[in-house]
């Protein structure tokens, strides 16, 4: 059984959260600060956290921070902030998603059940992959990513859109099938968001992220992945 963190300081909400996801067959968890949620984190083997921007001892943005600092769980955040700046912020802290207030408790755990078949489905051809002379290794046992020997800590989304990527050398993606292959038929939002999970990438696994050599653009459309596998 899964279970999903829910971290808000509204208890009303965290109730219609917790009961729609317990119909649902998920195990939760509650927490009503950011410090509550990163001890919980720590302690409690947590498949998926939904986090509100605006807690009472530290905004969501140094909570999702923390959290990636220890693992690469899933996150997707709930705020009433829905500017196109505010979710470009989220999801280059490593949130996963997005949802806004006010919202439909089906809907979200709609995106839940999404966000978690995605995280499970990113897998290569061969268990370990290395490119650039084995810079950059790939274990998809272990859906881990090295960079000259150091792990990688890369999102799920990001996981998963450098496997989409990497499963297919040279081959061209639009952003609207990576937007597919990554965040889902679902996915309601700006297909522009598969920009900022490449830059991430980019920033993590690039020796110079301005002048990518793995994850090329293809200007006007998409991506491709350029690398020779080992």
């Amino acid at each position: 059984m899964r279970t999903v963190l829910v971290v808000d300081d509204e208890e009303k909400i965290r109730d219609v959260v917790v009961s729609y996801l317990n119909n649902d067959g998920f195990r939760t968890l509650e927490a009503g600060t950011g410090a509550q949620a990163l001890e919980l984190v720590k302690k409690e083997g947590v498949h998926l956290l939904i986090l509100d921007l605006m807690l009472p001892d530290m905004d969501g943005e140094q909570v999702c921070r923390a959290v990636r600092q220890m693992n690469s769980v899933p996150i997707l955040m709930l705020t009433a902030k829905v500017s196109n700046a505010n979710r470009i912020q989220g999801l280059s802290l490593g949130a996963d998603d997005y949802v806004t207030k006010p919202f439909d408790p089906r809907e979200l755990v709609a995106r839940v059940r999404a966000i978690l078949r995605r995280t499970d489905e990113g897998q290569l051809l061969a268990d370990r992959v290395s490119y650039d002379n084995g810079h950059l290794e790939i274990d998809s046992l272990q859906q881990k990513v090295y960079c000259g020997g150091e792990p990688v800590s890369l999102t799920p989304s990001e996981y998963k859109l450098l496997i989409a990527l990497a499963k297919y050398p040279k081959r061209h993606f639009t952003r609207d099938e990576l937007v597919d292959k990554v965040l889902g038929y679902e996915f309601s939002g700006d297909i522009r968001t598969i920009d900022q999970h490449v830059k991430n990438i980019r920033h993590k696994i690039e020796r110079d992220p301005k002048r990518p050599s793995y994850i090329v653009t293809v200007y006007g459309s998409g991506y491709r992945f350029s690398g020779e596998g080992t």
